[in-house]
């Protein structure tokens, strides 16, 4: 080894790079001795393609133009279509089932079970299918082109240092709309251990769900800094990106990575057939498998959500339901990162986070919404009918491709609006003013508000996303990034606020930011000594590499 850093160091380069240049100079001046061509003056289009897209000083910008405008297209132009599946999908399988339930009048229990719990997880999956279809269509129209191959050996040196190939760059980015089609995305991958490794990678990126709970707290705690925050954010998720794969690949995968040899295919045209069918086998296969993970959990979700604590049902965001109560008894865990007692709710929405990252700003709405009304009993509003919602699901599709045109310049929705205005904050988010209020009330500092955003950011996946990684890697793996994630958003919200306030509580500060740092790295220990056992279970180490 130590013969091989002195030959690298007098190469000023890796050995393998140096061998693979030297090959091809001596095949390409093989070639050159042994083959006669015609003399030909006439470039092919793939040539001048190139010439741009491979350019050493142009390649990198002409990705990155590509990346964006596959994001806007997935994000945005798919985008506009989740409303319509949403309602639509709310009215068919949620309302229709609840009207035809209650008419044969069947009991309350079972009426949560088949419509808001089968009926909610198929109207969850239904929501995805236009970010999911739209993003397998491109990403299999730039696959037939011939451009997905020189992206990833545009991005192959740059992705190495994590100990990934190139092509894992389009995944993560892909996550920063959402990290279900993130994970679908790395399928696209050529080996397992990659394919792995960019599944555990992409929740830490911030998805637009998310950004929901971010805008609304910046509303509330930093109107003056609320870019920096939210930038912030995005910038701590994709650094514990890397540090999770690194961690990963040195402890439970091969650290030998494959010099990247590939041939570059000719540029072509995809035919529309070719197109959909191969983006429909995608998709079809994460309705399947991926649908019926994220359906299983809605259904005990939904159902501890709704059942109160007295027997009843329909309690759903209340202060009455068994989830509301599981959130009270739990409460006190979360105080060392700043979550109070009274502050229960903010417990709840972590909970109810779990449904889906944006569920967390409903329910903190409609919980502090029920505190501040103490009693007072506001009539529900009128039932929507069925014709009226699969009227509202069409409607929202010119409404919606109507401000597309107004997304371009904010690819990662970084933009929250205009925050020093609470009371048009509060309507942009769909909350009341009130909401902001007892969140200002209850959190009291803004150390406590970011150590809890921090938390949101960083916990286990969503079920959706908890799905789509048990379709690509199995049950292990899903468990594994649950509590890995769980673990890292607990220890690090933790000394986040505990650090924050250390002039508060010296000693207490100190206690629990050795605890969170002894905690963390017995879970690193327990859970990458777990990881690697069922790699090798799974062959994602070489026998070589076993006692390596």
């Amino acid at each position: 080894l130590q013969e091989v850093d002195a030959l690298e160091a007098q190469l000023n380069g890796s050995a393998a790079d140096t061998l693979i240049t030297h090959r091809y100079q001596w095949i390409n001046q093989a070639i050159s001795t042994a083959v006669h061509h015609e003399a030909m003056h006439r470039k092919s289009i793939s040539d001048y393609l190139d010439a741009v897209l491979l350019n050493r000083f142009l390649a990198f910008p002409a990705f990155l133009g590509v990346m964006y405008l596959m994001f806007m297209v997935t994000i945005n132009f798919g985008g506009a279509f989740i409303d319509f599946f949403d309602i639509a999908a709310g009215a068919i399988f949620v309302e229709i089932p609840r009207l035809l339930l209650t008419a044969l009048h069947c009991p309350e229990w079972l009426t949560a079970l088949i419509a808001d719990g089968a009926g909610g997880g198929i109207q969850l999956v239904a929501s995805f299918v236009p970010v999911i279809g739209t993003l397998f269509l491109f990403q299999t129209f730039l696959e037939d082109s011939g451009y997905m191959a020189r992206a990833a050996f545009i991005l192959d040196r740059l992705m190495r240092s994590v100990g990934l190939p190139g092509k894992s760059f389009v995944p993560l980015v892909v996550g920063f709309g959402c990290n279900v089609p993130s994970v679908m995305a790395s399928r696209t991958l050529d080996t397992q251990q990659d394919r792995l490794l960019t599944t555990l990678m992409a929740p830490f990126m911030s998805c637009g769900a998310r950004l929901t709970v971010y805008t609304l707290f910046a509303a509330a705690f930093f109107t003056q800094n609320g870019q920096n925050v939210v930038f912030a954010l995005y910038i701590i998720g994709i650094v514990l990106a890397v540090v999770t794969g690194l961690l990963v690949r040195r402890k439970m995968l091969s650290r030998d990575i494959a010099p990247f040899v590939m041939e570059l295919p000719n540029y072509h045209i995809p035919t529309l057939r070719g197109l959909l069918i191969h983006s429909w086998h995608r998709l079809r296969g994460f309705m399947l498998r991926a649908g019926k993970a994220i359906v299983a959990v809605v259904i005990i979700l939904n159902f501890v959500n709704s059942i109160g604590t007295d027997g009843s049902f329909n309690n759903q965001n209340t202060e009455r339901s068994l989830l509301s109560s599981i959130g009270k008894s739990i409460t006190p865990i979360f105080e060392p990162l700043g979550v109070k007692e009274e502050n229960w709710p903010a417990t709840v929405g972590i909970f109810s986070g779990i449904f889906a990252k944006e569920v967390v700003v409903g329910t903190l709405d409609a919980l502090y919404t029920d505190m501040a009304r103490t009693g007072d009993n506001t009539p529900d509003e009128t039932a929507p009918t069925i014709g009226g919602m699969l009227g509202d699901a069409f409607a929202s599709i010119p409404a919606n491709l109507a401000e597309v045109n107004h997304m371009w310049g904010d690819p990662l929705g970084l933009s929250v609006g205009d925050l020093e205005d609470q009371q048009a904050a509060a309507q942009a988010q769909e909350v009341e003013l009130t909401t902001i209020g007892l969140m200002q009330q209850l959190f009291a500092t803004p150390i406590a508000a970011f150590s809890y955003i921090l938390f949101v950011l960083l916990y286990m996946p969503c079920v959706a996303t908890l799905g789509a990684i048990y379709k690509e890697a199995g049950g292990t793996w899903a468990f594994f990034s649950a509590t890995w994630n769980t673990l890292l958003a607990y220890a690090v919200a933790v000394m986040t606020y505990q650090l924050g306030t250390f002039a508060e509580h010296p000693q207490q500060s100190m206690i629990w930011t050795g605890a969170m740092v002894a905690i963390l790295l017995t879970g690193y220990l327990l859970l990458m000594g777990y990881g690697k056992r069922q790699a090798r279970r799974q062959n994602l180490i070489p026998a070589v590499n076993l006692h390596g």
